[in-house]
């Protein structure tokens, strides 16, 4: 056989090993058998689930269209787009700040368990923006022989996306991760997507502002919004078993209802978080906006820190000290030492605790360094000290150090004032 006949022939064998359109490459490793029907799925569809197949078996689905004017609590889900652009319009680089190249899928997931790689994911549900509104999509596992269907069914291994979820880093995408791995014979991969966490944004914005962070909590405080006869989540894994091993499904609806309220205000949190974020106006508290500028500065976008925290103090004055003690480092990092001076020296007559022993080393670094006034510099160091031995509110080990650097300092000074005299820490 001629050499350009062997080509034709290898050819001819390419194209029909070729994978199906209906089976991703990872697949043809393995041989798919699909699971058989439930035996209760008359039930399930009678409960209001739908059924849909794919080449690895059967999920149950429930959509629902919410229209652009939908409200959620006190938020309508319409003002998404206008948060989107906000976040292309700052040009920040924030933990809340989505990818514009991806699209932005808000992400919940309910479990059997808690952890360890017996735990299956039993729901997923997903809700994107439309043209029209917004449409969720919630995955139903119908038992552990179709759980490669389950998670195939949710499209998220098509594309890298944003998911927004609270909690997600720790929990749900681990989860999914899992999951996904524990099938990976016979599943395409899954991409490596971005994730916005909610939960984190929450503590960030309104810590020292609420007691509880958990979800029901942040919805009632901050999106005005009031479950009414909601399931317990604890229940969730009983009443799944249940319905797999017995159909029934009334039960079942409730957690998918569950589900939707979560997703739902993901949604609304999103556009509240990022509203209070981007909003030149003062629109929070004073704890929040503080909250606001200083993780603006932990992430060393000093501008929009500063102007956040001009406002409020403009707004409030010295009524919150721990605005000034924020503001006191941007202040000195922009060598505004004489203002700076002025802000840590209102927590030291308004503050307590860390927070004031903290004020106090940077007035004693700044007198000392910058203004080379050591009589001042010697000065508040001593207030330290006297406050490091009678403030009972201060942890052993930050009194332990404190003191030890502060005599240091004292013992510096006195040096500089006082050359050629012997000197010992004051008591």
């Amino acid at each position: 056989m001629s050499y350009e006949k062997n080509l034709m022939k290898m050819k001819g064998m390419l194209k029909k090993t070729e994978p199906s359109a209906d089976i991703p490459p990872a697949a043809e490793a393995k041989k798919i058998t699909q699971a058989p029907t439930p035996e209760y799925e008359e039930q399930w569809l009678a409960a209001g689930l739908a059924k849909e197949t794919n080449p690895y078996g059967t999920v149950y689905t429930k959509t629902v269209d919410y229209p652009e004017e939908y409200m959620h609590g006190d938020c309508q889900l319409s003002e998404l787009p206008a948060v989107l652009q906000k976040w292309e319009q700052s040009g920040e680089c924030h933990p809340l700040a989505p990818d514009p190249g991806r699209r932005l899928l808000f992400f919940d997931t309910e479990t059997t368990g808690l952890k360890g790689t017996g735990t299956l994911i039993f729901l997923i549900g997903l809700i994107e923006q439309r043209k029209t509104g917004f449409r969720l999509t919630q995955y139903v596992l119908p038992g552990p022989a179709h759980e490669a269907a389950f998670l195939y069914a949710t499209g998220l291994w098509q594309q890298p996306v944003t998911l927004v979820m609270y909690n997600g880093k720790s929990f749900d995408m681990p989860q999914l991760e899992t999951r996904w791995t524990m099938n990976r014979d016979v599943l395409p991969p899954l991409p490596k997507h971005a994730a916005i966490d909610l939960l984190h944004g929450s503590r960030r914005i309104w810590k020292g502002e609420m007691e509880s962070f958990r979800l029901p909590a942040v919805e009632e405080e901050q999106l005005g919004f009031f479950r009414k006869d909601d399931m317990p989540g604890h229940m969730a894994p009983i009443i799944y078993q249940d319905a797999v091993k017995n159909g029934r499904a009334g039960m079942l609806m409730e957690i998918l209802r569950h589900n939707e309220d979560d997703i739902l205000s993901l949604v609304a949190l999103y556009v509240r978080s990022t509203d209070l974020l981007l909003t030149e106006q003062l629109t929070g508290t004073v704890i929040s906006q503080t909250n606001i500028g200083k993780w603006y500065k932990d992430l060393k976008s000093h501008n929009r820190a500063t102007a956040v925290l001009e406002q409020v103090i403009e707004e409030y004055g010295t009524q919150h000290p721990t605005t000034h003690f924020h503001f006191g480092f941007l202040l000195k990092k922009e060598r505004r030492y004489e203002e700076a001076l002025q802000s840590f020296g209102v927590c030291m007559t308004k503050s307590s605790g860390r927070e004031r022993i903290l004020a106090l080393e940077e007035m004693a670094k700044l007198y000392e360094h910058q203004q080379k006034d050591c009589t001042k510099a010697l000065q508040i160091t001593g207030i330290a000290l006297s406050l490091l031995a009678k403030d009972r509110s201060l942890t052993e080990t930050f009194a332990k150090r404190g003191k030890s650097e502060f005599e240091k300092r004292e013992m510096r000074l006195k040096k500089k004032l006082f050359p050629g005299q012997a000197h010992k820490p004051t008591k």
